[in-house]
């Protein structure tokens, strides 16, 4: 909502020092969001006056129409004489009133207009536009004023092109200040001043001799004013006065009857439509639409109707969309000369709509039809139902004060009975919201200058006004008292935890998994937690994967992401797909977070007290009411993952880096991870680790790490040879033993035995190691594999997996004997289990 300051000061009596950075600061603390405060005509000096077109000569030899004129300023230029002007446009005659800026003027853009030789002649100045002096482009050409304004009168006053216009964010809940009257309301509140009503009109109470409506849904439409002006002129044009207020508003100026229902809606924010009375045959009605209707709306489309739309309706059919825009049937005619006659025809006669509509109904019409309007917009944020009459009274006023017409004696008003809204509040409700001591008295006072009626003394009994649809319950009525009395002055306090209590275990895991993965090289890259089904798709998950099962969100942010995420990949391989796109193609990136699966027995959850703890049993029924959210932990990898240089020539990332990824959170966890071959989603068939832990003596599958498919690499768009690990991180914790331990330095050597095993190649290493592990016993402290080689002399199928184990004891030096006889039991194991056969032998 834009708002010129000029406007505002006609209801409310501002001190004549403010400015609109000073009102700006008070309605920002009033807990309006005004983002900017605009300063129309910054640098515009004069003179800049009215002239009076006395002669036109036509200049050619040119490549576009030049014309040369002389235009009388009155005594602005300090001769009196006529002011000499080359102009290019030629929407003006002899005889016309327009704009001149003299030499000596600054225009808006530090513009210094200057006498100069053009075209042969010497221009002395310029005839302006209204898109020159800052006025927005109307596309007419060169402001053509009306007759009765004198030469040499300043355009500056005239044209009121020095203002600050407040531009003011409103948010859903305060559709009221979608007009000038909600505005000067909160303005009046916010300086302590007197509120000057526009709506407060002497109006006609209603008569059987207005135009007929019919409304056949009450709940639709509550309440339809009509009124009729009759003997209008069709060549009564806007004066300047409400032209220029339409433009600081940023609405463009079309015609008279138009210009004042657009006026009237932003002074008293109620949405109004006028029908040409003439195009309208019988009664007005207001009904659902029937299945297949059509319309043709202002904008010119052809629309077919929704059963769910609110129409507007006469005895040949629908003639309007109701609250959102009106039909081309019942259009107010332009003013038209008759080519023979001299006649102007156009319309002469109006029925003033004035109505209350449902705002559900409004703001899913203009969805559904893509039809957003300055009137849908109000009636979807909620407009004053009694204010109807009261808009349809000014616009009457208006058309017959500036059109010449006549107010016809008729009133028509349908009005569906309702009570008003009352909301029961304890008096100290605020205080403890807000946790500041306001006593009744203040309650009470800030509510009433909300505009509400107030009873009751420990218990308050409150009345809402017409004007505030989103005052439903004790809170809201606390919100309002706390703004008033200022954000700025609730204190800011931490919460006192008890003594003892700081991160939870879940909590101090995820931060060591975080720098524990920082450190070997992975940069975090958070996401947000909404996906596409069809991402999904494109992973190859299996029709019958629990992935698949997706919490859908009600309102998405997109339409194209609607569901929450059941997988971390879609995300880090988005942010990876992207900054590979933009020149870094050597990338490792890993994210913890949550992911959400459906809870297999969904509930609605209640609205929680605020002003008081929940109890368990409600705490228990939000609980239960929540999707699962197990935390999860992912690396994605492409690229180097060891750059080249003088030290080496580097390698690539593979499925192996990811792997250590998953062992790497083990570790971090005191968890021990068992790595084995495996087949899931994305990953390479033949790449592809599946991580798995004991919990409480059964093995659990916690995540997988590898290569990625190529397929999936090619529908992503991701590098080749990319390679990825996910792992559940609650998982890991339930298998661990919760705080990892500082190795010990130990006070006796070590006994290193190496050992190669020939095995089958489809055995998997991590299988070998385990038994190896187990056959060793106490004594071993650590095993690595620091080889694996298959040859000709091997066989066909074999492979080579060389093994380094460390034994030592904790009491004593390991004799050669002993060390051996770890070594022969674990290699025993080893042929027992995996048909091991040692190398040479």
């Amino acid at each position: 909502m834009r708002v010129p300051l000029s406007w505002l000061r006609e209801y409310v009596d501002l001190p004549a020092t403010e400015t609109g950075r000073d009102v700006q600061a008070k309605l920002v603390a009033a807990g309006l969001e005004v983002e900017t405060v605009e300063q129309l005509g910054a640098g515009l000096t004069g003179p800049l006056v009215v002239g009076e077109v006395l002669t036109i000569e036509e200049l050619e030899g040119f490549k576009k129409p030049i014309r040369f004129c002389t235009v009388d300023v009155g005594t602005a230029n300090g001769t009196g004489l006529p002011q000499e002007i080359v102009c290019g446009a030629r929407n003006f005659a002899v005889g016309d009133k327009v704009v001149v800026v003299l030499p000596g003027a600054v225009l808006p853009g530090d513009f210094a207009i200057a006498a100069r030789k053009t075209y042969g002649k010497v221009s002395h100045g310029m005839i302006c536009s209204s898109d020159e002096l800052g006025m927005g482009s109307d596309g007419d050409g060169i402001i053509v004023l009306p007759p009765e304004y004198e030469p040499g009168t300043d355009a500056i006053a005239l044209l009121e092109l020095v203002d600050e216009v407040l531009d003011i964010a409103v948010t859903p809940d305060r559709g009221y200040c979608l007009s000038m009257r909600g505005v000067a309301r909160e303005t009046a509140t916010a300086y302590g001043l007197p509120l000057r009503d526009p709506a407060l009109l002497d109006v006609p109470g209603p008569n059987a001799e207005g135009h007929p409506v019919e409304v056949a849904d009450p709940f639709g439409c509550d309440r339809f004013t009509a009124r009729t002006v009759s003997g209008l002129d069709p060549e009564a044009r806007s004066p300047i006065w409400l032209r220029r207020r339409l433009q600081k508003a940023g609405m463009r100026p079309i015609s008279l009857a138009v210009d004042i229902t657009n006026y009237v809606m932003l002074e008293l924010g109620q949405p109004l439509h006028a029908y040409d009375r003439s195009r309208v045959q019988g009664a007005l009605g207001v009904r659902r639409a029937e299945q297949g209707e059509k319309l043709t709306t202002l904008d010119g489309v052809r629309r077919t109707l929704d059963p769910e739309d609110l129409v507007i309706t006469d005895e040949r059919g629908v003639i309007g969309l109701a609250g959102v825009m009106g039909g081309a049937d019942t259009e107010i005619a332009d003013a038209v000369p008759d080519p023979e006659t001299g006649r102007v025809s156009g319309t002469t006669e109006v029925v003033i709509e004035a109505a209350h509509f449902d705002p559900i109904a409004i703001a899913r019409a203009a969805r559904r039809h893509k039809l957003p309007s300055e009137a849908s917009k109000r009636f979807e944020r909620g407009v004053d139902p009694l204010a109807a009459s009261a808009a349809a009274q000014r616009t009457v006023d208006l058309l017959v004060l500036l059109a010449g017409g006549t107010a016809g004696a008729g009133v028509t008003e349908v009005i569906s009975p309702s009570a008003p809204h009352t909301v029961a509040m304890p008096a100290d409700h605020p205080a403890k919201v807000a946790g500041v001591a306001y006593d009744r008295e203040t309650v009470v006072r800030r509510l009433q200058q909300v505009g509400c009626d107030v009873y009751g003394q420990d218990d308050l009994v409150v009345t809402v006004p017409s004007w505030r649809p989103d005052l439903r319950a004790p809170n809201d009525l606390a919100e309002e008292v706390i703004r008033l009395e200022g954000y700025e002055n609730l204190p800011s306090t931490l919460p006192k935890p008890p003594a003892g209590r700081g991160l939870t275990d879940r909590q101090r895991l995820h931060r060591r998994i975080g720098r524990a993965l920082a450190g070997a090289g992975y940069t975090e890259a958070l996401n947000y937690p909404f996906i596409s089904e069809q991402v999904l798709d494109q992973l190859g998950l299996a029709a019958d994967d629990p992935a698949r099962r997706v919490v859908t969100l009600v309102n998405p942010l997109s339409d194209e992401e609607p569901a929450l995420r059941t997988t971390l990949l879609p995300g880090l391989l988005g942010a990876l797909r992207r900054n590979d796109g933009r020149g870094s193609h050597d990338l490792a990136l890993f994210e913890t977070g949550l992911v959400f699966h459906p809870s297999g027995h969904p509930a609605v959850a209640e609205r929680l007290p605020v002003d008081h703890r929940p109890t368990d049993e409600q705490l228990a029924a939000i609980t239960e009411a929540l999707p699962v959210q197990p935390r999860h932990a992912a690396v994605v990898l492409a690229g180097a993952r060891e750059q080249a240089g003088w030290w080496g020539k580097g390698r690539p990332a593979d499925w192996a880096d990811a792997i250590e990824a998953a062992r790497l959170i083990a570790r971090e966890s005191g968890t021990e991870l068992l790595v084995r071959a495996g087949r899931y989603g994305p990953w390479h068939p033949g790449r592809c680790a599946e991580l798995a832990v004991v919990i409480d003596g059964d093995e659990r599958v916690v995540g997988h790490a590898g290569e990625l498919h190529p397929r999936v690499l090619k529908t992503l768009g991701l590098p080749a040879r990319t390679c990825a690990m996910e792992i559940d991180l609650d998982a890991v914790e339930a298998a661990g033993t919760g705080t990892v331990e500082a190795p010990r330095i130990a006070t006796f050597p070590v006994a290193t035995q190496d050992v190669a095993l020939v095995v089958d190649a489809g055995v998997p290493a991590a299988e070998v190691e385990a038994v190896l592990r187990e056959g060793a016993g106490e004594l071993l402290e650590s095993i690595r594999l620091f080889d694996v080689f298959t040859g000709e002399q091997l066989g066909e199928g074999r492979k080579s997996l060389a093994y380094a184990l460390r034994f030592r004891a904790a009491d004593r030096t390991l004799t050669v004997e002993e060390a051996s006889a770890a070594r022969d039991a674990a290699v025993a194991l080893a042929a027992e289990r995996t048909g091991a056969v040692l190398r040479g032998a």
